[in-house]
This record gives structure tokens, C-alpha cells and sequence, in this order.
């Protein structure tokens, strides 16, 4: 299905922070869900697919998007499922992974495309580890940023300590609407904490912060997210293979208080052609703290023959 033309909102003012880039908004049916899209570039380059984690939305990817299309390529970035303006399902079993995997083979389909890059942080690099294990012939090169390959996330938790404690407060997330209302209090004083409190200083001003508290505060929203740790639990995902065949990038910040270190070499380890950056001092907010550099890697790896 082609792009809803009616569909304007981008939901935080998508011109202000890129004003010499014309981004369309625009609402999508694919996979039975409607999703939010952000698109720039011409329709005839090469297609690149950028997927936030949590607690983001697609303007999580803002640095990212003018550099990509000024060296060519066409983006898409969407709201997943349950954020911001895409489509905020019923039942924690719709936020599996694999769902989310099959929204993006659909939203190619609606560029006319077979075959993409795909990048993916946080929850959105398990949808492109998903992409690359479980449906390949659409992926062209493959670019994950702190988020581990599957199969190395549970092998982790079940042999180092260290990793399962980091992990405990996805632990909270399994709890029914009571994790709704904590993190809700207080004008999402949590969240905020969270962001704030395992980045670099400055990384998520006053003004940015305003705009993912519109975000979380769209009805719905706060129990779509949590969903995503939810369905992981109750609908582990198990792909095909634990091989990735296509050439993958993993870009890696070391600072991460929720991920350790050994999971990007244990990701690279389960990928046929590999090419891992370690960013010791930057922490799990890639995008936002290192944008230049991973922009650069992003390239690189992309442009590559």
C-alpha cells in the first residue's frame, strides 16, 4: 500500500530540527498495523531503513537522516509498533519481534522495493538481528548499534551474573500496569531519569526531552512500549538460523549499563562477515552521543561493493 498523502504529522515538528531536509510523514498499513513513517530522499536511491529503540521514536535518528540522504540514499524511519503514532495493538503477543521483523518487510513493499539497509538500536537493532536471521533476501547490508544478537543475549544471561543484573529491570516491565503507572508519574520523571542518567551530560536536553514526553503521553503508547519486554518473555525469539549470512556492522558503546561489553563480541562472533566498532566511552545512546562518528561507520559500511 502506497503512503496516506492525508498523513502530515510527523508528531514532533519534524522540519524544526532538520530544515534543509523535506521530510514526508506519512501513515502506512503493513503487516495488519498501521505505522507512523518518516521518509526523506529521492524515491530512486537506494533504500535505508532506520528502527529506534525504547523509549524513542523516529526522531531518535534525526543526526542520521540528512547525511544519509545527502550521500544518496533514501530513508524511512518509522515509529514501530505501540510508539508514538503507529498503531498501538491489543495484547502483548502482537509485539513480538518477529511482528515487528514483518512490518518492515511489508513497509519495503511500499516503496516498491525488495531490499534495504537496515539499522537498528536498542530494540529496533533485535528487529534488524530478526531481518537478518529470519527473512535476509531483504536486507542488502545490516548495521545494529548496542543491541545483541539473540541467541548471544541468552547465553549472556544465563552464565554471567553480571549481565542478569543489569537486566532485572525488564524483570519490573513483566508486571501488569503497574510499571504503566510508575513510569507515568510525575510527568515521566523516570523515564527522563533513565534517558539522563545513563548518558553523557547534555545528551538529552530540556527541549528534546519535551518532545518524547508527547510521545509517551499519546494514549496507549506507555503499554506498547512496555509490550516489546513483555512479548520477549512470554514469546522468546527463536529465528531460523543463529547464523547471519549478510554483512553486518555492529557499532558498540561500551559505556552501556545495561548491556556488557562481551555481547558485541559474542554478536560479531555469530555473523559470516563482521565488522565490529567498540566506542569505549559512549554509552548505549550511539545516535545521540556519537552521531558523526556513526554516521561515518554507517557509510562506510553501506557504500561498500
Amino acid at each position: 500500500m502506497r503512503p496516506d498523502p492525508r498523513a502530515t504529522d510527523a508528531g514532533s515538528d519534524p522540519g524544526a530540527p532538520l530544515p534543509s531536509v523535506e521530510l514526508d510523514s506519512s501513515r502506512r498499513t503493513v503487516n495488519d498495523v498501521e505505522l507512523h513513517v518518516v521518509a526523506a530522499g529521492d524515491e530512486t536511491d537506494p533504500l535505508v531503513v532506520l528502527l529506534h529503540g525504547f523509549p524513542e521514536f523516529w526522531y531518535a535518528w534525526r543526526a542520521q537522516i540528512r547525511p544519509l540522504v545527502e550521500a544518496g540514499y533514501r530513508v524511512l524511519v518509522p515509529d514501530l509498533r505501540g510508539y508514538n503514532l503507529s498503531e498501538k495493538l491489543e495484547g502483548v503477543k502482537s509485539y513480538r519481534v518477529r511482528e515487528s521483523a514483518r512490518d518492515v518487510v511489508d513497509l519495503l513493499a511500499t516503496e516498491n522495493r525488495d531490499v534495504a539497509h537496515v539499522v537498528g538500536h536498542d530494540w529496533g537493532g533485535m528487529v534488524a538481528w530478526d531481518l537478518g536471521l529470519r527473512h535476509p533476501e531483504v536486507v542488502d547490508r545490516l548495521a545494529v548499534v548496542n543491541a545483541p544478537h539473540p541467541t548471544a543475549y541468552l547465553q549472556q544471561a544465563a552464565a554471567n551474573p553480571e549481565q542478569l543484573s543489569r537486566s532485572l529491570y525488564a524483570v519490573f516491565f513483566q508486571l501488569p500496569w503497574l510499571p504503566e503507572r510508575v513510569l507515568q508519574y510525575d510527568e515521566y520523571r523516570i523515564l527522563e531519569r533513565g534517558l539522563r542518567g545513563t548518558a553523557a551530560p547534555g545528551t538529552f536536553p530540556d527541549d528534546e526531552l519535551a518532545r518524547y514526553r508527547r510521545a509517551w503521553s499519546r494514549d496507549g503508547a506507555l503499554t506498547g512500549m512496555l509490550n516489546w519486554y513483555r512479548a520477549a518473555v512470554r514469546y522468546p525469539p527463536i529465528p531460523r538460523s543463529e547464523r547471519v549470512d549478510v554483512p553486518t556492522l555492529i557499532v558498540w558503546g561500551g559505556d552501556d549499563t545495561a548491556l556488557v561489553p562481551a555481547l558485541a563480541v559474542d554478536s560479531a562472533d555469530r555473523c559470516e562477515e563482521s565488522r565490529l566498532e567498540l566506542l569505549p566511552e559512549t554509552s548505549h545512546w550511539v545516535p545521540r552521543e556519537a552521531p558523526t562518528r556513526l554516521t561515518s561507520s554507517l557509510l562506510e559500511h553501506i557504500d561498500r561493493e
